[in-house]
């Protein structure tokens, strides 16, 4: 998953649409991303954990990972360590690495990012993942 289509989706996702009851008063409605707009944090992260674990091919992967990417929040733990669970069980080496491209890119500060990855560090290691910036320092 592209950093920039990442962010390209989430702008077109969270534009705002103008709807017009007349010339005079417009009325500003976003746009839900998806049918699960009054979904729960712990049920969305239920959901999408069960998805990893069941996906069976890279392109399941890859979609649930657009999808899930797709909301306006950043995945839980659980979530990342099942989406890189699942890339490295269809043998995807690449889209696991990029789970924590597309994690960076949602969080707000580097701090939040930082968290995630000392948290799923055991993750990494029983996986051989080494992340980007982290080839840059080596």
């Amino acid at each position: 998953m592209r950093p920039q289509m990442l962010s390209t989706v989430l702008r077109t996702a969270a534009r705002p649409s103008v709807v017009a009851r007349s010339a005079r008063t417009p009325v500003f409605a976003v746009r839900a991303a998806s049918s699960h707009a009054q979904e729960s944090f712990e049920s969305f992260s239920e959901r999408y954990v069960k998805f990893f674990q069941s996906a069976e091919d890279l392109f399941e992967v890859q979609r649930g990972l657009n999808n899930c990417f797709a909301h306006d929040l950043v995945p839980s733990t659980a979530v990342v360590e099942a989406a890189v669970h699942a890339a490295r069980r269809v043998n995807d080496y690449a889209t696991a690495v990029r789970v924590f491209e597309g994690v960076k890119e949602k969080v707000e500060s580097k701090s939040q990012y930082q968290a995630y990855v000392d948290e799923l560090k055991p993750l990494r290691e029983e996986l051989g993942l080494t992340l980007k910036e982290e080839l840059y320092t080596s």
